[in-house]
């Protein structure tokens, strides 16, 4: 039974697709039983914002429809008005990947956009920065507490002789030790760690503090000269003077950078969502992937990732690919993940979470076909495999699992050097080495969280704005924050998470 429900207002829902048996409700609080759309159609039950009534009698066994998609199959009669959640459908198998299309259908490239640009912080290696941060890594989790006090003295000492830097932060990670550092899935902590490290918001001034009998040399991190290796120093003090002197040194050259005018192709744009519910996929997701579209028109690179809530939809992704070379690896990485999830004894329905569910979503079906939203329209011209380096232009699919933390610190491997997150429960995420921008799915959010959401998608489903409208509203406030011209409510509040590496390799 659910409560609080109204029907003051005049009942509303939307239905993607022509094809659609189900639509979602918009109104703010949910609906009670016996109102009345337009149509005709009668809720014979109370339904919440958001969550989906049947438009049509779907029998036992049959299709129950969203997107144009099937999502799943009637677990029992469905009568017209009936609130469709997650207990009335089952759950279809998994696109099966040897019967996937491959490149059958790539979108003709988009039309250049010209003369959109940002003021970063140009690096040696032609990357660029959106913020100017000393960046201080670890080899091994020993050394966190030491480097955690370093830190502090760093910040109340010497960051403000430096007013041109703007942080100083730790990179905490578990790995290090007490891992099987030549197992094969060993690769992906390991190049997670040293691509952090190149980071080009740390301006290639990040150090490394190591303990010096770890199984992650500090060597395979950094040049030997950005190394501190705590088992050479005599005693806590000295510790800690080397690393504030190693510290300032390179605090001096970090304080000597400036913004500067960069191309918008100098971005790497960083899609994911988190506290999703069903309206993402009809308001932020698709306001994110036409931004998406106009940074990939002007020649940035950006990363969608999650194969968990891409894995469902992937034959909707491989016809997209550039080549069939590109499809292939795709599927590689759905192949490889399907495997680690075997490994481990789960499955699909491990996906959506509660909170999910409570806001609309049935299941990881219903949640891919919203979530590849975010990806836009513009042809995938690349695949990354956890923690690498984005090399190239354009859309690139960066495999990451589906957690918040998990996700972002292998997008910040990638080079990702300003992250929009859709969310339509609302999250306080952030990453301290670069900005996370907030959109969200519903007005609700954005009322409730006035000073943690930037952008209120919302407006879509209320037909205040139009999903250009708020695409090109996101594209130009990204342009700001990556300027520094203005700050998302994650920064102003200091808002941000630990790193989590994504290690499936076995520890000992």
């Amino acid at each position: 039974m659910v409560t609080n429900l109204r029907n003051d207002q005049a009942p509303l829902y939307i239905k993607v697709n022509d094809k659609d048996n189900t639509a979602i409700i918009v109104n703010e609080g949910g609906l009670r039983k016996g109102a009345v759309f337009p149509c005709g159609l009668v809720l014979a039950e109370g339904v919440p914002q958001g969550h989906k009534v049947a438009l049509t009698d779907i029998n036992e066994g049959e299709e129950v429809i969203r997107y144009g998609h099937v999502i799943g199959y009637a677990e029992r009669t469905i009568n017209r008005g009936t609130w469709i959640n997650d207990t009335l459908i089952k759950m279809p198998a998994a696109p099966p990947l040897e019967k996937v299309p491959l490149s059958d259908k790539t979108p003709a490239p988009l039309e250049p956009l010209e003369g959109y640009t940002f003021q970063g912080y140009r690096n040696k290696d032609g990357t660029a920065g959106t913020k100017n941060i000393l960046g201080i890594t670890t080899s091994v989790q020993c050394v966190v507490g030491v480097l955690d006090y370093a830190v502090k003295r760093i910040k109340e000492e010497l960051l403000p002789k430096y007013p041109n830097v703007d942080d100083v932060i730790p990179l905490h990670h578990h790995y290090g030790c007490g891992v099987a550092i030549h197992a094969p899935d060993a690769v992906i902590p390991i190049r997670t760690i040293q691509n952090l490290a190149k980071h080009p918001n740390f301006g290639g001034e990040a150090l490394v503090v190591g303990l010096g009998c770890e199984k992650l040399v500090p060597d395979r991190i950094a040049p030997r000269e950005n190394i501190i290796s705590l088992q050479e120093q005599k005693g806590f003090k000295q510790m800690i003077h080397s690393i504030m002197e190693m510290a300032e040194e390179r605090l001096i050259k970090l304080n000597s950078r400036v913004r500067e005018t960069c191309p918008v192709s100098d971005l790497v744009i960083g899609l994911q969502c988190g506290g999703s519910d069903a309206f993402s996929g009809v308001t932020a997701n698709p306001a994110v992937g036409y931004a998406a579209d106009l940074f990939v028109r002007g020649g940035a690179a950006v990363l969608f990732s999650e194969v968990t809530e891409v894995r469902d939809a992937v034959h909707l992704l491989t016809p997209r690919a550039v080549n069939e070379e590109v499809g292939r690896s795709l599927i590689e990485e759905m192949k490889w993940y399907d495997s680690y999830l075997r490994r481990g004894e789960a499955d699909r329905s491990a996906n959506p979470s509660p909170g999910n569910k409570k806001g609309g979503l049935s299941n990881v079906v219903e949640k891919a076909l919203g979530s590849v939203a975010k990806s836009g329209s513009s042809p995938i011209s690349g695949v990354l495999a956890p923690g690498e380096n984005a090399r190239q232009k354009g859309l690139l699919f960066a495999a990451t699992p589906a957690s918040d933390f998990v996700c972002g610190t292998l997008q910040l491997a990638a080079g990702m050097n300003v992250q929009i997150f859709t969310t339509g429960r609302g999250t306080p995420y952030g990453l301290a080495a670069a900005p996370v921008m907030k959109v969200s799915t519903r007005n609700a959010l954005q009322a409730q969280w006035p000073d943690l959401i930037d952008i209120n998608a919302g407006r879509i489903a209320s037909g205040e704005a139009s999903i250009e409208e708020v695409g090109w509203e996101i594209f130009r406030m990204v342009l700001d924050i990556a300027s520094g011209r203005k700050q998302t409510w994650a920064d102003h509040w200091g808002l941000h998470n630990d790193l989590c590496l994504f290690n499936p390799a076995p520890v000992t």
